[in-house]
């Protein structure tokens, strides 16, 4: 079984947010040193722009390097329409891109979903075929008449779309909301950190039943394991394991789905599984 990583960051510089590893610097090479101790065949580059504005071309250079190992989910400025919009019609054709990704966590980005800064972004991208990635907790609702009016944009749910830094039943307080967003067939659901959300030591058992509800929500087509390894709380293998042996309703194909297979087809990454 082929695994892969549906979020991961490398930077060139800049100071992390969060809970992220405080390193200035964190290479494609480093990236795949771990990723090669692990078991983790090839993984998906969320380009850290909060931090470090060269981050898509690094992101990029990584693919071009190996791009059997990785690919980008990148960014243009959100905030420059004019500028944004005509690069995304050749996206695919720049270096291992094969979509867009927006954490929305800046202070000042964050009315951006209600205040008509993303207005051009939704039909550009639906346009171009290219998949947007986000954290929508914060504006599920919004998110929902974007992904009805759009019906041919596909879009994904950052980090389990759970209320961020909250953990136990506080993070999942939201579920029904997230899992109500499946009746849309263009909304797929990435179980990125699920670990951190988790108030309990490895096997996370806090976390279970509400991934298991979430995966029966999405099905094995639209529910991607990864793990946004450099603020997780466990080691690589652990966030692994969580999904390969803790879980025993996700078995057979529909373990191999989650674990790499389903994400490379919603977003387009034509890698070898062979």
């Amino acid at each position: 079984m082929k695994i892969i990583d549906a979020q991961v960051h490398i930077w060139g510089s800049g100071t992390p947010s969060g809970d992220h590893r405080q390193v200035s610097i964190l290479t494609a090479e480093q990236m795949l040193a771990e990723m090669d101790a692990a078991g983790v065949d090839a993984a998906l580059i969320h380009p850290p722009v909060s931090w470090d504005p060269g981050a898509n071309a690094i992101a990029e250079a990584a693919a071009a390097s190996y791009p059997d190992r990785f690919a980008v989910l990148g960014q243009v400025p959100l905030d420059a329409p004019e500028a944004s919009r005509p690069l995304l019609a050749r996206w695919r054709e720049r270096p291992g891109q094969c979509g867009l990704r927006y954490p929305l966590v800046r202070a000042d980005q964050q009315s951006w979903p209600f205040d008509g800064t993303l207005d051009w972004l939704w039909p550009a991208a639906e346009e171009a075929g290219l998949p947007v990635a986000t954290m929508a907790w914060r504006f599920l609702p919004e998110f929902a008449r974007i992904a009805e009016r759009h019906p041919r944009l596909r879009l994904i749910i950052d980090h389990c779309g759970l209320i961020r830094h909250e953990k136990g039943k506080a993070a999942f307080a939201n579920l029904d909301a997230v899992t109500a967003l499946a009746r849309f067939p263009n909304v797929a659901l990435k179980a990125t950190g699920a670990p951190a959300y988790s108030l309990e030591p490895y096997p996370f058992r806090d976390i279970h039943d509400g991934l298991h509800r979430l995966y029966d929500a999405f099905g094995p087509d639209r529910f991607f394991w990864g793990t946004d390894i450099t603020r997780m709380p466990c080691s690589w293998t652990q966030c692994i394991t969580l999904f390969t042996e803790e879980l025993p309703w996700l078995q057979g194909p529909q373990l191999e789905r989650v674990m790499g297979r389903a994400v490379c087809d919603w977003i387009g990454w034509q890698r070898p599984f062979a």
